[in-house]
């Protein structure tokens, strides 16, 4: 079983304009058993062949959903998200991008004591190849069922990453993409732990970002508990101090949030540093070979 998601994922998907609904389509394409929509406006419609009902609270109660997709825009995002929190939905993915940081705060404590896990937003969702199941946007053809779990603050870096593996023939079991925005709901050391803690997972790959300190929350954990090889890059390395580059949240602000101190922290860990995004591949291939993995 995965750690987030397996042969028993029922998907709903929260907002079905054009851009949830060609995404549904996909993950259906993938294999993907989703089995409700949601629109305000076309209870009893389907779309698809998919269900669509009002709320996620009926949804949830009628096709017994167990993960949900957002792509709901983002002024009524918050609210999408506490619906289905409020379903005690146990994974909930969040794609929308330019969430209010205000906003994100209220879902943030909403969540706590909750037994809903938010992946997410501004992110490219959660794919575990080996069931075929695809919660985001992520291109499904480039993924081999494996053993390597992947956390990314960065979408396309997962694709990447994922290309290179699959392209040496390393497989992959969780690929998580947690998202950039300053407040997010899965930290990378969250992620980092479920991967950890995962059975079908015998290697790590963590892709971080310039700005705030997460990597640095991430390097101690493995430092303290992680026995798996890890493979890390850092992205936006060139970047000067106090301008943002992509992501809301990569911004060099302080010391923790500069490339060569996470890097450092990461390394002192004892995980495999990449300095280019094109080396992340061979250096996991270097880093299995070095532990014994096949």
């Amino acid at each position: 079983m995965s750690v987030l998601l397996d042969a028993n994922t029922r998907l709903l998907v929260q907002g079905i304009g054009t851009e949830g609904t060609n995404h549904m389509k996909r993950s259906i394409d993938y294999g993907t058993n989703v089995v409700a929509a949601i629109h305000p406006r076309r209870g009893g419609e389907q779309q698809e062949g998919v269900p669509i009902f009002t709320t996620v609270d009926q949804a949830v109660r009628e096709t017994g959903a167990n993960v949900s997709i957002i792509f709901v825009p983002a002024p009524f995002a918050a609210d999408a998200m506490l619906e289905a929190v409020a379903a005690d939905i146990p994974l909930v993915v969040c794609i929308t991008e330019g969430i209010p940081v205000m906003d994100m705060v209220r879902v943030k404590r909403t969540l706590s004591g909750r037994k809903s896990i938010l992946i997410g937003p501004n992110c490219p969702g959660v794919i575990t190849p080996s069931t075929k199941t695809r919660v985001g946007i992520m291109p499904g053809d480039v993924f081999l069922p494996g053993k390597v779990g992947v956390v990314s603050r960065s979408g396309t870096l997962v694709y990447e990453v994922v290309a290179q593996l699959t392209s040496l023939g390393i497989g992959q079991s969780t690929c998580i993409g947690v998202g950039g925005d300053p407040i997010i709901g899965t930290r990378q050391v969250e992620a980092v732990r479920l991967l950890n803690e995962d059975p079908d997972t015998d290697a790590i790959v963590l892709v971080g970002e310039i700005g705030g300190s997460a990597e640095q929350e991430a390097a101690a954990y493995i430092r303290e508990h992680v026995k798996k090889p890890v493979v890390a890059f850092i992205a936006g390395a060139t970047a000067p101090p106090g301008r943002r580059m992509g992501h809301a949240g990569a911004i060099i602000s302080g010391e923790d949030g500069k490339a060569e101190n996470k890097k450092a922290a990461l390394r002192d860990a004892g995980a495999y540093v990449s300095d280019s995004p094109a080396e992340i591949g061979i250096t996991m291939q270097r880093a299995r070979a070095e532990r014994g993995l096949r």
